[in-house]
């Protein structure tokens, strides 16, 4: 039987590694930030249960494959010789893995976001907005700045 001490670690310890990933990986912190924009222009449209559901799987899956894929990085990192083969085909199978998912989810993704109606009411709802609009260039930016000039020091 497990302590309750220990099952409340575990989930502690499972925080601990997504911080991790996400002050360490830009890949992880791209795909965060790709998940709030999806999840911000979701509320232009009129999604059923189902169809949030499949979204928040796509981008669960993205996420927790992008973690596996890291970890893996991490445990097969400077090979010894005799392994150095191996090891970049683990690292380029687990990284293959991402991208699969990654390409049916935004296939997915296209799918239920295309709809040129719902681009128009979108446009107009911004040129209705404007400061909307220069908040969302703004976190744009910040978007950016997360993904590509995160310090592994920041928190």
């Amino acid at each position: 039987m497990i302590r309750r001490g220990k099952f409340i670690d575990s989930f502690r310890y499972a925080a601990q590694g997504f911080w991790a990933a996400v002050r360490e990986e830009r890949n992880m912190r791209f795909h965060l930030c790709a998940a709030f924009y999806v999840y911000l222009f979701s509320l232009f449209y009129n999604f059923s249960k189902t169809e949030y559901i499949l979204i928040t799987l796509m981008v669960c899956g993205v996420i927790a494959l992008e973690l596996v894929n890291s970890s893996i990085e991490r445990t097969v990192e400077r090979p010894s010789p005799d392994r150095y083969l191996t090891a970049g085909a683990v690292k380029d199978m687990a990284a293959a893995a991402v991208l699969i998912f990654s390409i049916g989810s935004a296939v997915c993704g296209i799918l239920l976001f295309w709809n040129v109606p719902v681009f128009l009411r979108i446009l107009s709802f911004g040129l209705a907005h404007p400061l909307l609009c220069v908040l969302l260039a703004a976190s744009l930016v910040g978007a950016y700045r997360f993904i590509f000039h995160f310090k592994k020091g920041d928190r």
